[in-house]
């Protein structure tokens, strides 16, 4: 199903079905007492149908949950396309991963219709929304049974409706890091009264989202092997890795020819530029491969067939230049260091975890526009200047810098 149709859908029938929802548990409420968290929980439902690099984003939320509740099951309720990282993580055993298929509306409501009822059968003891104004999120939330449901209000905020019967609600910030307010959607599980704003812990940004994939040094090594039979220029040059793509958000994508600049001038100081992507994008990695006119810049796009491939390859690297998105975040589960453009949306609430991720960012007035109020919906109809003002000459400067301070790692490893 088309982006565009899902939010049709959510706004017009999302907004109906979240009213009469909410008159229900407004009438039913008058004879029962209000929920409360049981220490003692034995199953909690995590909704997360967002891009996969939320999931890394959650980590810390996560690691919270099972330092609170040890004994709880944790489920977690993804988009089907969206389950490779949860399981490549181990966040939660196989049989409490849950998934809806949204490639149709038929399958998007026969899945829902099953989650709703095997979670009911489970006995959830609660529920976390981690969708911002999502009412399909908001509506599972109360499908599944679970007495205690917490996510996101808009509050006063007009347009954003999306139903009254979430008992454990607390108010959106668009200035706290993403990471702080899943966090807080975890104390709000205990909370005696709603909404949370005032007793919430004082947090900084995790520096850590308490995530890692195990390799072997073993594995490591036959990747390498296998990545320089295959591109002999990566046997005997350090690799640095660019992500030219914008995904199913165009608008996040710095400029082709910004990066061509950049390849070339990492070419020119002989080290290896690698192009990577999905197999749609080979077209503007064979683009990028005609600006640069060098034999050091690859076409990486496709080589990785799974997020696991794609984190050895990171390790295989010593740079990381991506625009935002799953990249940028799976990077932080390796030792490469990253710089990530953001524009249309802002490094303040998503930029990715740790100590080895950079943020570029422009900083004009217009910038960041795409946020929980808007769906997402841009207004610069493609023509991004919050991205295209970013030079490529500092960023370049920026680069050569990081790998002339840093030894080659992977040779230091070998111990050649």
């Amino acid at each position: 199903m088309k982006l565009q149709t899902q939010r049709l859908i959510d706004r017009w029938l999302g907004q109906v079905l979240c009213s009469v929802v909410s008159g229900w548990v407004r009438l039913s409420g008058s004879w029962r007492k209000p929920a409360a968290m049981p220490q003692d929980a034995r199953h909690i439902l995590v909704i997360l149908l967002s891009e996969m690099g939320s999931i890394v984003l959650a980590g810390p939320m996560f690691a919270a949950l099972r330092q609170r509740y040890p004994q709880a099951a944790i489920h977690i309720l993804q988009l089907k396309k969206n389950q490779e990282v949860t399981r490549l993580l181990s966040l939660t055993d196989a049989a409490h991963m849950h998934s809806i298929d949204d490639s149709s509306g038929l399958a998007l409501v026969s899945d829902i219709l099953r989650v709703s009822a095997k979670m009911r059968a489970l006995g959830i003891d609660a529920v976390i929304d981690c969708e911002l104004f999502s009412r399909v999120s908001a509506l599972l939330s109360f499908a599944c049974g679970a007495p205690v449901r917490t996510g996101f209000t808009p509050h006063t905020q007009e347009g954003l409706y999306r139903g009254s019967f979430i008992t454990n609600a607390i108010p959106y910030n668009p200035h706290q890091h993403i990471s702080l307010q899943f966090l807080s959607l975890v104390d709000s599980l205990q909370a005696a009264s709603m909404p949370r704003n005032k007793a919430a812990p004082i947090r900084t940004v995790p520096q850590d989202g308490d995530l890692a994939v195990a390799f072997t040094p073993a594995e490591l090594a036959g990747y390498r092997e296998k990545l320089a039979k295959d591109h002999s220029v990566t046997q005997s040059k350090r690799l640095v890795l660019l992500y030219a793509g914008g995904g199913i958000l165009p608008e996040r994508a710095w400029p082709k020819e910004h990066y061509a600049r950049v390849a070339e001038g990492l070419c020119q100081k002989a080290y290896a530029v690698g192009l990577i992507g999905l197999k749609d994008d080979a077209a503007l990695a064979q683009d990028l491969k005609n600006l640069v006119g060098s034999d050091l810049c690859i076409d990486l796009t496709g080589y990785t067939r799974s997020i696991r491939e794609l984190l050895m390859l990171f390790h295989a690297a010593d740079l990381l230049i991506t625009n935002d998105g799953g990249p940028g975040h799976f990077a932080t589960l390796t030792p490469i260091q990253t710089m990530v453009f953001f524009g249309p949306e802002t490094g303040k609430l998503y930029g990715p975890l740790g100590r080895r991720s950079l943020v570029l960012e422009s900083g004009i007035a217009c910038s960041p526009c795409l946020s929980a109020y808007n769906h997402r919906l841009t207004f610069c109809d493609g023509d991004n200047q919050c991205l295209k003002r970013i030079a490529p000459d500092p960023v370049l400067d920026q680069a050569l810098a990081f790998l002339q301070a840093q030894p080659n790692a992977h040779v230091a490893a070998s111990g050649t």
